[in-house]
């Protein structure tokens, strides 16, 4: 049983702070919904313009997380130049201007112009994600700080939710080109494709520019709004900071950590897609699953699982119940590979729940104790982000081991690959774990 940490009368907000707080948390909301506006549009794209091929429609992908990997160290060298403030706000401007350049692009009907204005747009997400994330870890007690990250990150997983809700009800099922398969849209002439491809296309751009329109509000409200100034320490030399972070086995185990944490989040949200067509190949076709329920139901695991580990954290001290969840979904992970039918499914939406605490949770152990200095470290943080890209396409070749079906080999006479492919998130969340005990009794 781990030693409560006694946090009853220390406030994770303090009311002067309260709507500054509030301010800096509908940004954890913001990038939440283009983060699952986005993922759809891979298969949207292919739709639409078929002339793509699959690895064309995928750099959609490499261009939302090329974002990240380019932005995230000269956000964190503007802010460290400037201030918080200041950095959210750029943040939001170049969201808002790589959201509105969907509406050019439908018009021009060019791919690369949609890549163009997408890896904008996550300029924006990686200054907002640089910047937020320390931001609220200072706004308070540092005793609270991992707490209350927690918390700002629960919004996170909302936004999510409203993502997909929108690119399945006002994307996805609004495309005319759905409504074809590939042998009658080649019997089309020329005009009824181009109006079907011109209809699309602004299907695709509309929900984007009506988040731009959302973005720039809470531009203008930031603008006006008074946030506290923080107490900052005395900023050493650049080289000095790079030399500092490096050395910190905490903060450096952490980035890896983080990696590994993201590939497990992406690759358990990816394939569960499937992994459910995997199993209705059993299936008659009056009892087939539907991949996108449960992935849903996924997500609302993971938003309960936020909001129900920034209240334990008031008693258990952050690392240790990581440990603890993380060990609960490597072994869900196992139940996913080595449980039979809906039982294997079950346990892998029940790895939402454990992973549910684990990005805010490593972000305020690796930043823990820095000071300014946390404004750079959160730099490295963000660019792990890319590990939901590495990842994912190291679980789909386990699929394609056999051929181009999700079951074409057998492990232990009734284990597919797909079912297999999951070692690969025990494997990340097994990282987190080891993370975690590593730094249960680290001192700052």
């Amino acid at each position: 049983m781990s030693n409560p940490i006694s946090k009853e009368n220390i406030a994770v907000v303090q009311r002067k702070l309260l709507f500054p707080f509030i301010m800096i948390t509908s940004l954890f909301f913001l990038w939440g919904i283009a983060n699952d506006l986005t993922n759809p549009m891979v298969s949207a794209f292919k739709k639409v313009m078929p002339e793509l091929s699959n690895f064309e429609a995928a750099l959609v992908q490499l261009a939302f997380y090329g974002g990240y990997a380019t932005m995230a160290i000269p956000a964190a060298l503007f802010i460290r130049r400037f201030s918080y403030k200041k950095g959210i706000l750029l943040g939001l401007g170049l969201y808002a201007t790589g959201a509105l350049l969907f509406y050019p692009a439908a018009a021009y009907e060019t791919f690369a112009f949609f890549l163009a204005s997408l890896y904008i747009l996550t300029f924006g997400l990686a200054f907002l994600e640089t910047t937020a994330n320390p931001f609220i870890l200072s706004m308070g007690d540092p005793k609270t700080a991992t707490q209350r990250l927690n918390l700002s990150q629960a919004f996170n997983p909302m936004g999510s939710l409203l993502g997909m809700l929108v690119a399945q009800v006002f994307v996805i099922q609004a495309l005319r080109s759905d409504d074809y398969d590939n042998k009658t849209y080649q019997t089309l002439d020329i005009i009824e494709k181009a109006a079907i491809r011109e209809n699309d296309l602004n299907i695709i751009s509309f929900p984007y520019v009506a988040l731009a329109v959302l973005v720039l509000i809470i531009f203008v409200i930031i603008a006006f709004t008074k946030f506290p100034t923080i107490k900052e320490s005395a900023k050493m030399p650049l080289i000095d900071a790079f030399i500092k972070l490096k050395s910190n086995k905490r903060y450096r185990e952490g980035v890896m950590a983080q990696a590994f944490y993201v590939g497990a989040q992406i690759m358990c949200w990816t394939f569960i897609f499937q992994y459910v067509d995997e199993m209705n190949l059993s299936r008659d076709e009056g009892s087939q699953l539907t991949a996108t329920w449960y992935n849903m139901a996924a997500m609302l695991l993971f938003l309960i699982g936020r909001w129900l580990c920034t209240y334990l954290l008031k008693f258990f001290k952050p690392a240790k119940l990581m440990l603890r969840f993380a060990v609960v979904g490597v072994l869900c992970c196992l139940g996913a590979v080595l449980l039979p039918g809906i039982l294997g499914l079950y346990a892998l939406v029940g790895i939402s729940v454990c992973m549910s605490l684990m990005f805010p949770t490593i972000y305020g152990i690796a930043l823990n104790g820095m000071g300014d200095e946390a404004k750079l470290g959160s730099a490295g943080l963000v660019m792990a982000i890319v590990g939901g890209a590495l990842m994912p396409p190291l679980q789909a070749s386990i699929l394609d081991w056999g051929g181009e079906g999700f079951a074409d080999l057998q492990f232990f006479g009734y284990i597919p690959e797909v079912r297999l492919s999951f070692l690969l998130p025990a494997l990340c969340l097994g990282v987190v774990a080891i993370y975690s005990y590593r730094s249960i009794n680290i001192k700052v």
